[in-house]
């Protein structure tokens, strides 16, 4: 991914070059918060992205985008598509495909961005059947070299701590560039600190910076039109 902007230390771990994003939360910390901040980061500067958004309606997503500076509904375009799931992953595919292919008309040549809010309710969509889904997401992979793309997956790593759904969790893990994990403090509830972030950045590993920062930890505060991050002790 580009740059991600702002100065604050999201940014700062982030880097660049990153293509494959997942956010990992758990009940106790939803990591949402981070999926609209890679949102509206997605739609800024000329790019375009396509939301499949299976936890929430439109109207949840253009609501906080908005709190947040970022109006939605003006990125929309006539022809997308609500409700139900496509029928099967293949048509599924097909129609990110084109909206792909919608989205490079005229001078509009910035990233396209797909996110999938969640990956746990593509399960449900397939009936329960893992291996529909890691063929839908080795499928979605292949954009970022065929088509320039970049790809935000959120994951509920709660659902998949079991033996028998670790393997979705790993996968995504093991295909990720970046993985933003959000999780509950280890000392406990705070008033002014909602959790505690752990940021993987494998691109920086692979450019073999040694002075890079390869796993970034530090504290996060949720507010109404964003989020704050800082490291542990910094805020009293």
């Amino acid at each position: 991914m580009e740059e991600y902007g702002g100065g604050d230390l999201l940014s700062e771990a982030m880097g660049s070059g990153a293509r494959v994003v997942v956010v990992e939360d758990r009940v106790e910390a939803p990591g949402a918060f981070a999926l609209h901040l890679l949102l509206k980061r997605a739609l800024a500067g000329g790019g375009a992205a396509a939301l499949l958004a299976l936890a929430q309606p439109f109207s949840h997503y253009d609501r906080v985008l908005r709190k947040m500076g970022c109006n939605l509904s003006l990125h929309r375009k006539s022809g997308a598509k609500g409700g139900a799931i496509s029928d099967s992953f293949v048509r599924l595919y097909g129609d990110i495909q084109r909206a792909i292919d919608a989205s490079r008309t005229g001078d509009n040549t910035g990233r396209f961005t797909l996110m999938i809010d969640d990956v746990s309710l593509l399960e449900v969509a397939a009936g329960g059947s893992v291996d529909d889904v890691l063929d839908f997401l080795h499928y979605c992979v292949t954009l970022t070299s065929e088509m320039n793309c970049s790809l935000v997956f959120l994951i509920h790593e709660d659902i998949y701590s079991s033996e028998e759904g670790v393997g979705v969790l790993l996968h995504l893990r093991y295909i990720a560039d970046l993985v933003i994990r959000a999780a509950p403090l280890s000392t406990g509830l705070a008033a002014d600190v909602h959790g505690q972030l752990s940021v993987v950045n494998k691109c920086t590993f692979r450019e073999q910076r040694l002075k890079a920062q390869r796993i970034w930890n530090f504290h996060f505060r949720v507010k109404e039109n964003g989020a704050d991050f800082f490291y542990p002790g910094s805020r009293y």
